[in-house]
């Protein structure tokens, strides 16, 4: 049970709010951002998912740039309260297609009739974008694409030559395109967040992935489905499929519309895909795997009161392939005043930065081709002289980034086939696969 619903925007600004209770004084919008802000900004890094202030209990989920928060006073389950908000902005962005301030204030009357039949006095009634479609009318007023930033390689469905920008998926399940045709798609992701920890000499001492078979669907009718997946798939340690090069996940969970019937046989999910955006399927992978990147980190003193830093980045991926937005960061020494980078000769797209506040080195690489090598010289300046092993002092490095259409896991969609035949169906390729990390630590 809630008491109240909102959705802030990166300002604090309050874009939507509903109270189903009444039971919490006013203004605890602007305590929750005010608590989210001061968390940062006292150096304790992101505020937690669940936190209480004055016997209020606030949950939140950040969802395309915007805080998605729920309150309460009673002692819910956490994690039931986090897994409906994520709901709610799926259930939103099927509606209005795109997800952002923008569309939101312009529905806002389609977005507060939502609610209402998400949630009855705090309760929670339905969450089923198909389900929804019995009971909510309003229909959305679609965000003009031109104005939506420019796609970048993230935001694109590749496949061999083709590309569709990534716009295609950014229309309303329930909106037709102009002349009352309907859209006769379907989309499917994998995305994958892998977390690995490396030793100061390179090895790997912990891996994981956790994936997701993301669908989103455009079909009218509601077609039976098959999804097949690599036929040498193991579930378990003691999967049969134990060959060298064989996909083993740890374990695995379905999407309430996917059919077993054949899966152990021929790895093979048959479903009739609801309306709008779902998971298929989660899954979970300890084997070990081809890390993306390599990364190797050095600390030393270069005198008494300096020290010089050397990160070393290697990606292992194939030429083809670029990661975007790439963030390296590395905790230094309290006593850090100033630093001096130095960068490779030609290094393009490259930022460094001093977090002064964090004592936290941090470089930026806008784009990274497969193969590439890339070097950060650092040179530390100290207040005072460090009585102890400096190593212990810093570290250990962390890196996020993405990957479009490259696959850690090796699980791949072999096809997809629409059981119901339809010279509406698009047999556009749809497939893209995404690689982000989750942790990915290299210690010194």
């Amino acid at each position: 049970m809630i008491s109240q619903f909102f959705v802030l925007s990166q300002r604090g600004d309050n874009i939507v709010f509903r109270d189903y209770r009444g039971e919490i004084q006013k203004g605890s919008a602007e305590i929750f951002f005010r608590k989210v802000k001061f968390w940062k900004e006292d150096g304790e890094g992101d505020a937690p998912p669940v936190f209480n202030v004055d016997g209020v209990s606030y949950f939140h989920v950040k969802v395309a740039g915007l805080l998605f928060v729920a309150t309460t006073r009673v002692n819910v389950s956490p994690s039931l309260v986090l897994e409906l908000l994520q709901r709610i902005a799926r259930v939103i962005k099927d509606y209005l297609g795109v997800l952002n301030e923008d569309s939101l204030r312009k529905n806002f009357v389609l977005v507060y009739e939502l609610l209402d039949e998400v949630i009855d006095f705090g309760y929670v009634q339905r969450t089923s974008t198909e389900v929804l479609k019995s009971y909510v009318f309003n229909e959305p007023i679609v965000v003009d694409a031109a104005r939506l930033p420019p796609p970048g390689p993230g935001s694109i469905f590749m496949q061999g030559t083709k590309r569709m920008p990534g716009t295609a998926i950014t229309k309303s399940v329930v909106a037709n395109e102009p002349g009352g045709r309907k859209r006769e798609e379907i989309f499917v992701d994998v995305i994958e967040k892998i977390s690995i920890t490396f030793s100061s000499s390179g090895y790997i001492l912990t891996c994981e992935i956790d994936g997701t078979i993301q669908m989103k669907s455009y079909l009218t009718g509601n077609p039976e489905i098959r999804l097949a997946l690599n036929e040498d798939l193991g579930i378990g340690r003691g999967g049969s499929s134990s060959h060298a090069g064989a996909v083993i996940l740890d374990d695995c969970n379905f999407h309430e519309s996917v059919h077993l019937d054949s899966f152990d046989v021929n790895r093979t999910l048959a479903l009739v895909p609801p309306d709008g955006e779902f998971p298929v399927m989660n899954y979970r992978m300890t084997q070990v795997f081809k890390p993306p990147f390599r990364i190797t980190a050095l600390i030393e003193e270069a005198g008494s009161l300096k020290a010089e830093v050397i990160i070393k980045l290697h990606s292992a991926f194939s030429s083809s392939i670029t990661a975007n937005t790439v963030l390296i960061q590395m905790p230094l020494p309290s006593f850090t005043t100033r630093i001096s980078f130095d960068l490779e000769p030609g290094a393009v797209g490259n930022t460094t930065d001093f977090n002064q506040a964090n004592k936290r080195l941090e470089w930026g690489l806008k784009k990274i081709v497969g193969g590439s090598e890339h070097t950060l010289r650092a040179k530390l300046t100290f207040s005072q002289e460090s009585h102890g092993n400096i190593v212990k002092e810093a570290g250990p490095v962390s890196m996020t980034f993405t990957i479009p259409m490259y696959n850690a896991s090796g699980l791949q969609v072999k096809y997809l086939q629409i059981a119901k035949k339809s010279k509406t169906y698009n047999p556009y390729r749809w497939v893209r696969y995404v690689t982000q990390a989750n942790s990915y630590v290299a210690r010194l």
